[in-house]
C-alpha cells in the first residue's frame, strides 16, 4: 500500500470516528473563508454601474457650476462657464444649462428637487439614458431614477412642481451626478452657514451679513424640465444657477484639472466651482468599498479566532490520539508518518472549508453588490479570480497548519511505549505559581493551577476574547457612525452595510463562544486526573466546578479589557477617520458581559466534570 493512500485511509478513518469534532472544524475555518471570499470578489464590482452609466451617457470628466449670489438673489453669471470650454485640454462640451430649486409633490410626498433645463436634442456630453418611458417634450418632465424609486414615480404619472401639475414623461440616470439621496448640490442647499457657524455675522466679530434671501434645499433630488420652461418653476425668473459638463483629453487629469482651477477663498466668487468624474465614483461606490473593508477585516478575525478554535480542538483530540501514535510506530511508523497522518486529516477539513467559503462567499455577494436606482445595471457578478481561490485556500490551510503543527510534532515525538501506556502529559508546574496558589481560598487555587498547567491554552483564550470584543467595539462605533449618517440620509445600500455588520459581528461571538466551550471541555479532559486528586482530598464538586470556570473566565476578563482598548484601534486602522466610540459605559458593559457570558458558557462542562465519580478514574490513571 502506497505512503499517501496509507496516510488518506487513516486521516479518513479518524475523521469517521470523530464526526462532531470534524465538523466544528469545518464550520470554524468555513466561517472565516466565506467571509474572506466576500470581500475579496466585491474588489472592482463596486465601479462596474457607474463605469457603465458612463459610457452610455457619454458621461463628463468635469463639472463645472456657478451659483446665484444666496444674499442678493441674483442669477449667477454663465460666462466663466463659456470661457471654460475652451480651456486647454478640453476636446467637448455642453451647456452651460441653468439650474433652479423648486418642490415636488406626488402621492403626499413632497421634497426638493434641482430642476436642470435640457432641450430635446441630444447633448455631446452627459446625455441622459432614458431606463422607462421618454426624454424630455413640451410640459413633461424627466426625473432622475433613484429619486423617481424613492418616491415611487414612474414615466406616465403626473407630479406637482412649484404649484403646477406636470406629466412624468421619463426616468433616467446620468454619471454626472450621484444618485438620490447623495445628490451633489448645484444650488443652495441646507445647512447653509457663516463662518461662525451661526447664519449671523461673519467670524471674529465683523460685521453681520444680511440674511440669505433664497430659502435652501433639503436633500435634493433631481429633475430635468425644458430649458424654455424651467423660469416657470422657479423661485423667480432670475434665481438661475448654471452647469456645464466638459470632457478632457486626457480623463485621468481630471482631479489636477479641477485642482488647477477651483475658486481659493476670497475673491474668487465668480469661478465656477469644478467636480471631478472622480469625486463622483467615490461617492456612488462608498457603500461597497465600506463593506469589502468590513468583509476583509472580519474574515481576517474570524480567522485569528478559527486557529484559536483549531489549536483548542487538536490538543484535545491529540490527548485522544496517543495510543494510536504509539501502535503507529509499533508497527513501524516513523515519526514523519505519524506527523503526516495527524496533519493530513486538519489539511482535508481545511480544503473542504476552503471550497464551501468560495461557493458560499460567492453566491451571498449578490445580494450585498446588488445596488440601488441611479445606475444603469447592478453590479457585475462577482467573479472569482485565480488570485482570490488561491488566497482563500491559502488561508484555510494555513489556519490548519498553523494550529495542528507543533502538536502533531510533539505527538510523533512521543516514544512508542510513553505512547502505548497512555501515559498523562506531566502537568508544568511553575514555582510561584504553586506557592501562590496555596495560599488563596480552595476555588482560586484550583482556577490558577488549571490555568498555570497549560499557560499556551490560556493565552489562547484571552487572544480569543482580545479578537472578539474588538472587533465588537469596533462594529459599535461603526453602528454608531452608519446611524447618524442613516438619520441625515436614509438609504437602503447604507442599511444593507449594517446588515454587513450585524452578520460579522454575529459570526464572531458565536464563534468565540465556541471557542470557550470547546477550551473548557478540553481543560476538563486535561485536568480530570487532577481533579479526581483535588476531590480525594476533600474539594466539593461545587468548589471544583467553580474552580474550573474561573479557570476559563480569568483570561476572558484580561481579553475583554484588552479589547476594549484594541477595538478604537481596529475601527481607526479600517475608516481612517475620526472615531465614533460609543460611549465609555458601553464598554464596561462589554467587558462585564464577557465575564458573565463566559461564566454560563463554563457552567455545564465544569459541573459535569466536578459530579464524576472519582475512584474509577482514579483507578483507571494508576492501572
Amino acid at each position: 500500500m502506497g505512503r499517501l493512500l496509507l496516510v488518506a485511509r487513516l486521516a479518513a478513518r479518524d475523521l469517521r470516528r470523530r464526526p462532531a469534532e470534524a465538523a466544528l472544524l469545518l464550520l470554524a475555518i468555513a466561517a472565516a473563508t466565506t467571509t474572506l471570499t466576500l470581500g475579496l470578489v466585491m474588489h472592482g464590482v463596486a465601479g462596474d454601474p457607474y463605469q457603465r452609466t458612463r459610457e452610455a451617457t457619454s458621461g463628463p470628466d468635469i463639472v463645472a457650476s456657478v451659483a446665484l449670489n444666496p444674499f442678493t438673489g441674483a442669477a449667477a453669471d454663465p460666462a466663466p462657464l463659456e470661457d471654460l470650454a475652451g480651456a486647454d485640454g478640453v476636446t467637448a462640451g455642453s451647456g452651460p444649462f441653468p439650474v433652479a430649486g423648486s418642490e415636488i409633490e406626488v402621492g403626499g410626498q413632497t421634497a426638493d428637487v434641482q430642476l436642470i433645463g435640457r432641450s430635446v436634442e441630444p447633448a455631446d456630453v452627459d446625455q441622459p439614458a432614458v431606463t422607462d418611458g421618454d426624454w424630455l417634450r413640451d410640459g413633461a418632465v424627466v426625473v432622475e431614477a433613484a429619486f423617481a424609486g424613492a418616491l415611487g414615480i414612474e414615466a406616465g404619472d403626473t407630479v406637482t412642481l412649484d404649484g403646477e401639475t406636470v406629466e412624468v414623461a421619463g426616468v433616467a440616470v446620468t454619471a454626472a451626478m450621484t444618485p438620490y439621496p447623495w445628490s451633489n448640490c448645484l444650488v443652495l442647499c441646507a445647512p447653509f452657514r457663516d463662518d461662525d457657524g451661526e447664519g449671523e455675522g461673519a467670524a471674529g466679530g465683523g460685521p453681520a451679513r444680511p440674511e440669505p434671501q433664497v430659502e435652501s434645499l433639503t436633500d435634493p433630488g433631481l429633475v430635468w424640465v425644458m430649458e424654455d420652461e424651467l423660469t416657470a418653476f422657479a423661485s423667480s425668473p432670475d434665481a438661475l444657477s448654471y452647469v456645464t459638463y466638459l470632457q478632457l483629453d486626457d480623463p485621468d487629469s481630471a482631479q489636477a484639472f479641477a485642482d488647477a482651477r477651483q475658486p481659493q477663498g476670497p475673491g474668487d466668487e465668480d469661478k465656477p466651482f469644478l467636480e471631478p468624474w472622480q469625486h463622483i465614483v467615490e461617492q456612488v461606490t462608498h457603500v461597497e468599498r465600506n463593506a469589502q473593508r468590513v468583509l476583509l477585516t472580519g474574515g481576517w478575525l474570524l480567522g485569528i479566532l478559527a486557529v484559536a478554535s483549531v489549536a483548542v480542538l487538536v490538543g484535545g483530540r491529540m490527548a485522544d490520539q496517543t495510543r494510536r501514535v504509539g501502535l503507529l510506530k509499533a508497527v513501524g511508523g516513523t515519526p514523519a508518518l505519524v506527523a503526516a497522518v495527524l496533519l493530513a486529516e486538519y489539511v482535508v477539513v481545511a480544503l473542504v472549508a476552503s471550497a464551501a467559503g468560495l461557493v458560499g462567499g460567492r453566491l451571498a455577494a449578490p445580494a450585498i453588490t446588488d445596488r440601488a436606482a441611479g445606475l444603469l445595471g447592478g453590479a457585475a457578478a462577482p467573479s472569482l479570480t485565480a488570485g482570490a481561490v488561491l488566497t482563500v485556500t491559502a488561508v484555510a490551510l494555513g489556519v490548519a497548519v498553523l494550529a495542528t503543527f507543533v502538536p502533531a510534532i510533539r505527538a510523533a515525538r512521543t516514544s512508542t511505549v510513553a505512547a502505548l501506556n497512555e501515559s498523562a502529559r506531566p502537568p508544568r508546574r511553575v514555582g510561584w505559581l504553586v506557592a501562590l496558589s496555596s495560599r488563596l481560598p480552595v476555588v482560586l487555587l484550583i482556577a490558577l493551577r488549571v490555568a498555570g498547567r497549560r499557560p499556551r491554552r490560556a493565552l489562547l483564550g484571552v487572544a480569543s476574547v482580545t479578537v472578539t470584543v474588538s472587533g465588537l467595539v469596533a462594529a459599535l462605533a461603526a453602528h454608531a457612525e452608519l446611524d447618524a449618517q442613516l438619520a441625515a440620509n436614509p438609504d437602503p445600500r447604507m442599511e444593507r452595510l449594517g446588515d454587513v455588520l450585524v452578520v460579522i459581528t454575529v459570526t464572531l461571538v458565536a464563534l468565540a463562544a465556541v471557542n470557550t466551550v470547546v477550551s473548557t471541555w478540553a481543560t476538563v479532559l486535561d485536568v480530570r486526573h487532577a481533579s479526581a486528586v483535588t476531590r480525594a482530598l476533600g474539594a466539593t464538586p461545587a468548589q471544583l466546578s467553580a474552580g474550573l470556570s474561573l479557570a476559563q473566565v480569568v483570561p476572558a476578563f484580561a481579553g475583554a479589557v484588552l479589547g476594549s482598548i484594541g477595538g478604537p484601534l481596529l475601527y481607526d486602522a479600517v475608516d481612517q477617520e475620526d472615531v465614533v466610540m460609543p460611549p465609555g459605559w458601553w464598554l464596561v458593559a462589554v467587558v462585564a458581559g464577557v465575564v458573565v457570558a463566559v461564566s454560563v458558557l463554563t457552567l455545564v462542562p465544569a459541573r459535569l466534570a466536578a459530579r464524576r465519580p472519582v475512584a474509577p478514574i482514579l483507578q483507571a490513571e494508576t492501572a
